[in-house]
């Protein structure tokens, strides 16, 4: 047994293959499942797909890199839903491409950010955190005030997410680029970010 698993941490490219086949196999016990499993797959109640303006803000999320130190994931645990709010659920995460769940935590989780302040409140921290959050080491996004949001590439995600299954009318594709004209790359993030978790129910049935 010792000679066989010298053989294989010798030969890069059976490792290779030996590695691949066990990954494949651990997919399919992980991810299958899943595909036939209503709840990870239907939208929970309520829940719509972004709007033009927040979708735009959503790309400038992911653009700006705020996922890797923001996750959007809020785990089962007593201390977690305590300070973040209820857990996060699959089917609220149905109309993200990609998911922006993350693992790491420079900054607060943000699944349950949606409405707890105000637009103002967002736009001055995100062009000076520390006028905020003295303790923050979050940089600051002054260039976000004065980028203005593409429409044409709005509307090109939005017919691209539509391709992809999510429910829009060919009507709110048609006029997307419309809805961001003449806004700010700060005014989609504030819309993104205010509408995470609005479709959760504060209380989720055990």
């Amino acid at each position: 047994m010792k000679l066989n698993h010298e053989i294989v941490e010798k030969n890069v490219g059976l490792m290779g293959v030996l590695i691949a086949v066990v990954v494949s196999i651990a997919g399919l016990f992980e991810i299958v499942p899943l595909m036939f499993d209503a709840k990870a797959v239907e939208p929970l109640p309520g829940l719509k797909p972004y709007t033009a303006l927040q979708q735009a803000g959503r790309d400038v999320y992911v653009s700006e890199g705020c996922y890797v130190c923001h996750s959007q994931q809020v785990r089962p645990f007593v201390s977690e839903v305590l300070r973040y709010g209820p857990y996060s659920l699959a089917g609220e995460s149905v109309y993200d491409r990609p998911f922006q769940w993350g693992s790491k935590r420079t900054g607060p989780d943000l699944a349950r950010v949606g409405g707890r302040y105000s637009d103002e409140w967002h736009e001055v921290h995100l062009m000076d955190p520390r006028s905020v959050v003295p303790e923050s080491n979050m940089p600051a996004f002054p260039w976000l005030a004065e980028e203005m949001v593409d429409p044409e590439q709005t509307q090109k995600s939005l017919k691209t997410l539509q391709w992809m299954g999510h429910p829009y009318s060919d009507e709110e594709v048609a006029n997307a680029a419309k809805a961001v004209e003449g806004k700010t790359k700060l005014e989609a993030l504030i819309a993104y970010l205010q509408v995470l978790g609005t479709a959760v129910p504060r209380s989720i049935p055990q």
